[in-house]
């Protein structure tokens, strides 16, 4: 039997939880953001000679550049056309726990270059954010439904309305869009969804309450 003071507690407790989270996201998706662009400031300032080291088509000596290629890009159209969806579908993302939201962004990180990797043309090197992007955006739309959060469905569908844009970047437009990396990104993000769910612990079913039967026989008419 569950009383009162056993049945789980939320308010204050849990709205100031949530505000805390979401100064970490805030923080972190902050810091992404210096870094992202301090590398862009070095990169244009160098020449853009790191694009000599990035991840090559199927060259299996250069698959390990595709954790660091998220945060190069090839010029400041290309920066500033990512920043700000990846500011916004990242702190969605981060919002309810900043550990989860580390290993969901690894886990896109790695099926975004993986993707681009095997199916880019032959040699030709990729680099950017929009990987991620794209798959902060699969996994904001999806993880109010593996989460059974009222909130996050409806987070998810207004994301999915007003940046519905979003989807013509899986299929292929022309050869300096990385499709490839967009389509295996997002799918990295549903993925994302569901392996880092909450499991919550089913209920307990209280078994169903019998009569007792004496054990002694009645007492014998006299």
């Amino acid at each position: 039997m569950t009383t009162a003071s056993d049945a789980p507690r939320s308010g204050p407790q849990d709205a100031e939880a949530m505000i805390a989270e979401a100064k970490k996201a805030f923080g972190v998706m902050v810091g992404s953001l210096v870094v992202i662009w301090a590398v862009q400031i070095f990169n244009a300032l160098d020449g853009y000679g790191v694009f000599e080291t990035g991840a090559r088509a199927r060259d299996v000596s250069t698959l390990p550049a595709i954790l660091w290629a998220p945060f190069v890009h090839t010029g400041w159209d290309h920066i500033e056309a990512n920043s700000g969806p990846l500011f916004i579908f990242g702190f969605l993302a981060a919002y309810r726990g900043v550990k989860k939201f580390l290993g969901v962004t690894l886990l896109i990180a790695i099926t975004s270059g993986l993707g681009a990797w095997f199916l880019s043309p032959s040699g030709l090197i990729g680099f950017g954010a929009s990987g991620l992007v794209m798959g902060f955006f699969g996994y904001v739309l999806v993880r109010g439904i593996f989460d059974r959060h009222k909130l996050d469905i409806v987070i998810g569908l207004v994301m999915a309305l007003c940046f519905a844009y979003q989807f013509a970047g899986l299929f292929p437009q022309n050869e300096l869009v990385s499709w490839q990396a967009h389509l295996f990104g997002f799918l990295g993000g549903l993925i994302g969804g569901w392996v880092f769910r909450d499991r919550r612990p089913k209920p307990e079913v209280a078994a169903p309450a019998f009569p007792t039967i004496p054990l002694t026989p009645p007492d014998s008419p006299k």
